[in-house]
């Protein structure tokens, strides 16, 4: 039982290419993973694919496979993904296109389906989580429905021996617990490991987040050659514990900081992190730097998996219209101020001021309010005028009153920009387990 190496090749659905790159042909790994899905994205995902039926997979997809498929393939490194998105089947089909575009003698991969359970849902009406509602309050409004799945719906993938495994929604770490699970044989009960296979797959599943990226900030957390961060790898050994580092040569940091940066990322209760496959507990992790860009992560735990699996929602909620316009030199504040007045004034005189909307001025009040930003004086200032609409009709009509801008005074404005976009919220809810029935569909060359 060998240390197997593990590589994050994307930590989000638009993350660059060529690091991932890097970590396919330098890595030495053992497997590579691209975890591209975001809450909202797989609904989004929905939408493109009801406008065409071979859509709804990562845009990417094609793309970062012709970066990293020849390097993987001839030596032998797994690819696994989430970017099948709301069509892994799709999906699927695409990398074998790529395949063979590269000229491929041969490639196995694997289609991981099951996260799909909008028909269960449309039958069974359940809470949604943090709310007095239930799926029912969005009766014709819901536009997909999809359980994270854990490392077990994955290992019949591995266990084909697949090149590529491409899944739609699974929880982020078991998409990098999966491998470790088929390659040292962890049992599905073996709450220890699993806890720290889970704490491994944390630290990697945002990429250069651990790596330096995030952290960055001149004066306080100085980050070398920035532009070039390596995206990490971690070395992982059959007990789970592990070294997170990244490819020499490469920009970024890994030490203990970045590490417990990471480690904290979107964690509520570090004694109890859910996940579908174990609640790991993250109470007891040691960090020690253990060389250059090298931290050691071992002291992980976990307890006996739930007995739901969580649900992410989405559905349709309205329109956002938007409008922005900027004001420079000389008294720009005051004429952006100016702007925003008129504009509150416009929305009364249409019946809109009820909306939910924000009028700022970007570069004073926009990201802190107005408690911050008063004793300054820009020297340019841009206007930005959003609101939550009911229909597009009346989205376009927030745009094309901060347009009017232009004639209507105050004086100097320009670079107006309008844009209206529909709404896509999510909300949670838990179902049983049993509802949800994963399959493993091989395509090969």
């Amino acid at each position: 039982m060998t240390v197997f190496r593990i590589g994050s090749g994307a930590g989000y659905s638009g993350d660059r290419i060529d690091p991932a790159r890097d970590l396919a042909e330098r890595g030495q790994l053992d497997a590579l993973v691209f975890e591209c899905l975001a809450e909202r994205t797989i609904s989004l995902a929905q939408l493109r694919r009801s406008a065409d039926p071979d859509a709804g997979f990562d845009p990417l997809l094609e793309a970062r496979m012709r970066a990293v498929l020849p390097a993987c393939v001839a030596q032998g490194v797994t690819i696994i993904t989430n970017m099948g998105a709301a069509n892994p089947l799709a999906a699927g089909k695409a990398v074998l296109d790529v395949a063979r575009e590269l000229g491929l003698s041969r490639l196995r991969v694997a289609v991981v389906t099951g996260d799909d359970v909008l028909p269960w849902m449309l039958a069974h009406d359940v809470p949604l989580m943090d709310s007095d509602q239930s799926v029912r309050s969005l009766d014709g409004r819901l536009i997909s429905a999809n359980a994270y799945l854990g490392a077990d719906a994955l290992l019949p993938a591995l266990q084909a021996s697949a090149d590529v495994v491409i899944t739609g929604r699974v929880a982020d770490p078991a998409l990098f617990l999966a491998p470790l699970m088929f390659h040292f044989g962890w049992a599905a009960d073996d709450w220890q490991r699993l806890g720290q296979g889970i704490v491994v797959g944390h630290l990697l599943e945002c990429a250069a987040q651990v790596s330096g990226g995030y952290i960055a900030d001149p004066g306080f957390v100085d980050v070398p050659r920035l532009d070039e961060v390596g995206f990490p790898l971690a070395e992982v050994q059959v007990d789970g514990r592990c070294v997170i580092t990244k490819l020499a040569g490469t920009g970024g940091r890994v030490d203990r900081l970045t590490c417990t940066a990471q480690l904290l990322y979107e964690l509520e209760d570090p004694a109890r992190y859910l996940q579908p496959d174990v609640v790991a507990d993250f109470s007891g992790v040691h960090l020690t730097e253990v060389g250059p860009d090298r931290v050691q992560v071992e002291g992980a735990s976990g307890h006996p998996r739930p007995d739901q699996l969580k649900v992410t929602l989405g559905y349709r909620d309205g329109f956002i219209g938007e409008g922005q316009i900027s004001y420079a030199g000389p008294g720009a504040r005051a004429r952006g101020e100016l702007a925003l007045s008129v504009l509150e004034r416009r929305l009364q005189r249409l019946g809109l001021q009820t909306l939910e909307h924000r009028a700022e001025l970007i570069g004073v009040n926009a990201m802190h309010g107005p408690g911050l930003g008063t004793d300054r004086e820009p020297y340019e200032v841009r206007v930005r005028l959003a609101a939550r609409t009911p229909t597009r009709v009346l989205a376009e009509q927030v745009g094309q009153e901060v347009e009017a801008l232009y004639l209507n005074g105050p004086a100097g404005g320009g670079g107006v920009t309008m844009s209206v976009r529909e709404v896509v919220a999510v909300a949670s809810a838990l179902i049983p387990r049993e509802a949800v029935v994963c399959e493993c569909e091989i395509l090969e060359l």
